[in-house]
């Protein structure tokens, strides 16, 4: 009898110590389902966007970003300044960033070829006025060689992209033209002192000597001995050479 106590005892107790031991696995699954759960729902919380205007504290336009969903919902999105990533809109992004890629490109070919012909082309002379020696007066500015490119190679230029050492004096000297970040042409400019009115001022002086000197000369020695009458006409021929130069001169 009592060992039959005994056994029934035993195995009650084996019973209710397997019972207890299901119920803490089945406690633990359930902890682990459950954060499973909330995990799943901690996830659909932020949303992936990409921003269609520059917002502050966030990021710039066109970067991709993780936000919260209520953030998103309450403020991004009905204030228009981002919408969701989608696989479309991936495509089209793509799409667009070779379209610029490929444009960039195309610019700064055109800018070597462009920087090609600046160099070879020669040195651009620029004219001043000069004083002794090799002094000019004034300066000469970006503007004076973006008139003589135009004038010579019938190209428009920006005068901020173009760099000139500072000129004072004739010489050769080397410009930096900025037609891309990437590509910078070096063309020589060639100062000289302009001698145009040193020019005119030689021809007025040989019109007047053709003009006023000889005849007067022409005439007095006429006067006085009727034997230098071929000293007289080749006089004459001299006038009319240096009035026909004079003439030249004066139209060109």
């Amino acid at each position: 009898m009592a060992t039959a106590t005994v056994t029934a005892a035993s195995t009650l107790s084996w019973l209710h110590s397997f019972g207890g031991t299901q119920n803490e696995t089945t406690k633990v699954a359930d902890r682990n389902r459950v954060f499973v759960v909330f995990a799943q729902k901690k996830a659909k919380k932020t949303r992936k966007i990409i921003l269609k205007e520059d917002v502050e504290y966030l990021g710039k336009k066109g970067q991709l970003l993780d936000v919260k969903a209520g953030y998103f919902r309450n403020y991004l999105l009905p204030t228009g300044k981002a919408q969701i990533i989608t696989s479309s809109l991936l495509k089209e992004m793509k799409m667009e960033e070779e379209r610029i890629e490929a444009e960039k490109q195309r610019v700064k070919e055109e800018a070597q070829q462009l920087a090609l012909i600046f160099e070879t082309v020669g040195a651009f002379k620029v004219k001043r006025k000069g004083g002794k020696g090799k002094q000019i007066f004034g300066s000469v500015t970006a503007q004076d060689l973006v008139d003589i490119i135009k004038a010579q190679l019938q190209r428009d230029v920006d005068k901020r992209i173009v760099f000139l050492p500072e000129i004072r004096e004739t010489g050769e000297y080397v410009a930096e033209l900025k037609l891309h970040p990437e590509v910078t042409a070096r063309v020589r400019v060639n100062e000289v002192q302009d001698t145009g009115k040193l020019q005119l001022a030689a021809c007025l002086s040989n019109m007047y000597l053709a003009l006023f000197v000889f005849p007067v000369l022409h005439y007095s020695l006429l006067e006085r001995n009727e034997t230098l009458k071929s000293m007289i006409r080749l006089l004459n021929f001299i006038r009319n050479i240096y009035s026909l130069w004079a003439l030249l001169c004066f139209i060109f």
